[in-house]
């Protein structure tokens, strides 16, 4: 394949003239053939790696993907752009996955989005001798490993579905990953020969700052009024989110909240509003920023600290896609650190706790023994957890932990609208529509409206579709639902609850296995996680994007001169390397014993005194060094 060519698929569909960096490397590499891990930090076009490659070649590409909705978004975007795409998820009926999958196995669509979980479904494992495979993309491919952030049992299937593909390339991405998980990765899906292309985390235009505030509102406030322009503001709480738009409003800044507690029409509104710059704030869970493309945020602002250095890296990330100057700014206290402690050890009940809420969750969603293999249920958290009076946070991290075991998946609520295809063939649906004269036009309208409704599911909008033919919305509905009745048609309507999928079928109590070393396991990483954070954030000596960059496996970055340790250091005029070299002497001999100010000035005085005394200075007042009774300590 030559470069014109790639070149050519991507002007034609994405109407880019020249790709990203390390894009045109990761693309002739899947070209090639090659088993490839592709680096990529937030913002540098992952997708385009896999699916120019599959435009380029016959056959259907294979996108595992861990978010449904991510996935439902980019079949939508590829749509709009003429390419014939579909996902699977949990979320689907069997009828749909049926037509689905037959659509995969004989249609000629390019790419097949599913969740890790389909992979070793009958369903799926039916079809897939009959597809002609020519590519397998891993998206957040970090979550095959245990080592990962956001570990996924379910994408340790994706070796078994190797064994079925021997001769289909491999192309794994993702945004962050520690030296780690990039071999676990490789390992885990088995590559044949190693090999990881890899942009640098690096962020130039980024300025990371750490800010130790007791009056973190005001502070935040008046971040936002000097840096100006649009931004966000992250917080780990749905009420403390409102609470803090609210607080903007108060102060003539243009804010709004977005959590997972929204509809989906409540949620466009806040992220069409930002994205077009008539709100200027949007105060988020994380549930925001996910597959949103604004290029000109100025500051992403932290209330509350990441779970991870993963987590804040690609939510910080978010600012300065425009390579304009942005900030990164992590708000913290004391009270906030033990608040992280104390969620370290809410995330991990103990093991009888989560096995009574498997019981109970069987129980509400009447699943018997040996039952519920493969099957997706509707599911409120919150009706739930009062039902059986659970904490709701005891809820939520038990089910995440059973997802972790391979138990269960859990989605979170996302918008799926409503879908309708024809059951009936066209011979079947004419003889109806001249016996049955009251529907003919409407079914008319929708045939005009729509193509492919007799070979699979369309989106359709009630709402859009009621106003053309001059109907209310709910009439229209109704004529759909006796459409569905009289089996001419197959209608689902728009949905926006939250799913639990069951990877496995029900077991009783006392068969189900979570092994202490897993819990244990677990545990240890992610109190090493909580652990870099900490670091990270308590730092007073280090340049931020080094730590950052170092975390990520980069040791040797050049500092970045524009984070808030940078700039103290600046002030100082004294170099890198010296201000090195005079904090390592310092540490040294302070290590060994406590010196008066002139002793240790004295044994230094191999450095220009002037400087030495400015870095001694910047260390005192950042608290490395220590008086106590007229000595110095190093403060480890």
């Amino acid at each position: 394949m030559s470069d014109s060519q790639i070149h050519q698929i991507l002007k034609q569909y994405w109407g880019y003239d020249s790709f990203r960096e390390k894009q045109e490397e990761i693309i002739q590499s899947a070209l090639d053939g090659k088993d490839t891990l592709a680096l990529l930090p937030t913002g540098g076009g992952k997708s385009i790696c896999f699916q120019v490659p599959a435009m380029a070649i016959e056959g259907i590409c294979l996108v595992v993907s861990p978010l449904i909705a991510l996935m439902e978004d980019q079949v939508l975007n590829l749509r709009k752009r003429g390419i014939k795409a579909m996902a699977i998820s949990s979320a689907m009926s069997k009828k749909e996955l049926d037509i689905a999958l037959d659509n995969a196995a004989y249609g000629d669509f390019k790419f097949l989005y599913l969740s890790p979980e389909r992979l070793q479904t009958e369903l799926f494992q039916a079809r897939l001798p009959k597809m002609n495979v020519s590519l397998l993309a891993i998206d957040e491919a970090h979550c095959i490993s245990q080592w990962g952030y956001d570990f996924r049992p379910a994408y340790l299937n994706i070796a078994e579905l190797r064994k079925q593909l021997p001769d289909v390339p491999v192309l794994a991405l993702t945004a962050t990953a520690t030296p780690k998980v990039v071999e676990d990765i490789q390992e885990r899906l088995e590559f044949k020969a190693k090999h990881v292309i890899q942009k640098s985390f690096q962020r130039k235009n980024l300025a990371y700052v750490v800010l130790n505030e007791e009056n973190m509102h005001q502070r935040m406030l008046k971040v936002i009024k000097n840096v100006g322009g649009s931004g966000v503001v992250y917080c780990n709480r749905r009420l403390k989110c409102k609470q803090i738009a609210g607080y903007l409003q108060d102060n003539k800044i243009s804010a709004d909240s977005y959590h997972g507690g929204l509809d989906h029409a409540q949620r466009s509104r806040v992220q069409e509003s930002w994205i077009q710059n008539h709100t200027q704030v949007v105060v988020a869970t994380n549930a925001f920023g996910m597959g949103i493309d604004k290029a000109d945020v100025r500051f992403v602002i932290h209330m509350d600290y990441p779970n991870s250095l993963e987590a804040y890296y690609q939510e910080a990330g978010r600012g300065g896609r425009d390579g304009e100057k942005a900030f990164a700014v992590m708000m913290v206290n004391d009270s906030q650190a033990n608040e992280l402690k104390a969620e370290y050890e809410k995330s991990f009940p103990p093991l009888e706790e989560i096995k009574k809420v498997y019981l109970a969750l069987c129980n509400f969603l009447q699943i018997p023994i040996n039952g519920g293999e493969s099957q997706s249920f509707p599911f409120n958290l919150r009706e739930f957890a009062q039902r059986y009076d659970f904490d709701a946070a005891l809820v939520y991290t038990s089910l995440d932990f059973l997802q972790k075991a391979g138990y269960l998946s859990m989605n979170e609520g996302f918008y799926r609208p409503s879908k309708m295809k024809f059951t009936a063939n066209k011979e079947e649906l004419y003889k109806f529509q001249v016996s049955h004269k009251v529907y003919d036009p409407i079914i008319k309208h929708i045939l005009r409206s729509f193509g492919g409704m007799f070979e699979d599911y369309v989106r359709i909008d009630e709402g859009k579709l009621a106003g053309q033919m001059n109907m209310g919305k709910e009439a229209f509905l109704k004529v759909l639902s006796k459409l569905d009745q009289m089996e001419m048609v197959d209608f689902i309507p728009a949905s926006e609850q939250a799913q639990i999928f069951f990877n496995k079928a029900r077991v009783d109590q006392r068969s189900l296995l979570i092994s202490k070393e897993t819990y244990k396991d677990r545990k240890a990483i992610f109190k090493e996680k909580i652990d870099a954070v900490l670091y990270y954030t308590q730092s007073k000596i280090r340049c931020r994007s080094q730590l950052l960059l170092e975390y990520f496996g980069e040791k040797d970055s050049a500092r970045c001169g524009i984070c808030d340790i940078c700039l103290e250091k600046n002030k100082m005029d004294v170099s890198e390397l010296e201000f090195d070299q005079i904090v390592d002497a310092c540490k040294r001999k302070l290590d060994d014993e406590a010196l008066s100010l002139n002793e240790l000035i004295d044994q230094l005085e191999y450095f220009q005194e002037e400087h030495l005394v400015k870095v001694l200075e910047y260390l005192m007042h950042e608290e490395k060094i220590i008086e106590k009774s007229g000595k110095l300590k190093w403060n480890p």
